[in-house]
C-alpha cells in the first residue's frame, strides 16, 4: 500500500520552518501499521492550487490508496485545505470530521475551529489533519479504527493495523 503524507504549509514549503507534521504523522503509521507499505512524503504551500495539484497526483500518478494531510485546516486566510479537498473529491465522508473534531474538544476548547474532513477520489482516501503533531496523533487515534476496512470497501486495498477493526 502507498500511502501519501502532505504537508501543507507556506513556510514549511519555503524551508523557513522544518515539517514536524509529515514526520509524525509517518512515525504513527509506522507503529500501527504491521503490513508492508511505502510513504510517498510531499510538502506543498497552502492554497487551492497546489493542495489539489498534489492530491491528484498522489491518488492518479503516485496510486496512493490512502493519502493524509497535515495542515491549512484552520480558519486563517491561508487555511484552504478543505476547499482544496472538495475540488478533487467524489464523495464526501463526514464522519472522518465528526470524529477527530469530537475527539480534539477533549484535549482542546479550539478544536470547534478546526476543519478537518475526508474523501474519497474513486478509491483513495483522502483524511486531512490538523498541523500540530499532538492534535495529529490524537486525530488519528479518532479515526485510524476505520481506515483499513474503508479501504477494503472502496478496492484501495488492505493494510493491516494495531487497532484495526473489521466487521466479523
Amino acid at each position: 500500500m502507498r500511502i501519501g503524507i502532505l504537508t501543507i504549509s507556506d513556510r514549511a514549503a519555503d524551508g523557513r520552518y522544518q515539517d514536524q507534521g509529515g514526520p509524525a504523522i509517518e512515525a504513527w503509521l509506522a507503529a500501527r501499521i504491521t503490513s508492508p507499505w511505502t510513504p510517498d512524503r510531499r510538502i506543498v504551500p497552502d492554497g487551492i492550487e497546489p493542495v489539489s495539484a498534489a492530491l491528484i497526483d498522489l491518488a492518479d500518478r503516485a496510486g496512493a490508496g490512502l493519502i493524509l494531510t497535515t495542515g491549512g485546516t484552520g480558519p486563517a486566510p491561508r487555511d484552504l485545505t478543505p476547499e482544496a479537498l472538495a475540488r478533487v473529491i467524489d464523495r464526501e465522508m463526514p464522519g472522518f470530521g465528526e470524529a477527530m473534531r469530537a475527539a480534539s474538544l477533549k484535549t482542546v476548547p479550539t478544536a470547534i475551529l478546526s476543519r478537518q474532513t475526508a474523501g474519497l477520489r474513486g478509491s483513495t482516501l483522502i483524511v486531512t489533519l490538523p498541523g500540530k503533531p499532538a492534535a495529529i496523533g490524537v486525530c488519528l487515534d479518532a479515526v485510524f479504527p476505520a481506515i483499513p476496512w474503508c479501504l477494503e470497501l472502496t478496492g484501495a486495498g488492505r493494510i493491516d493495523a494495531a487497532g484495526a477493526f473489521r466487521p466479523a
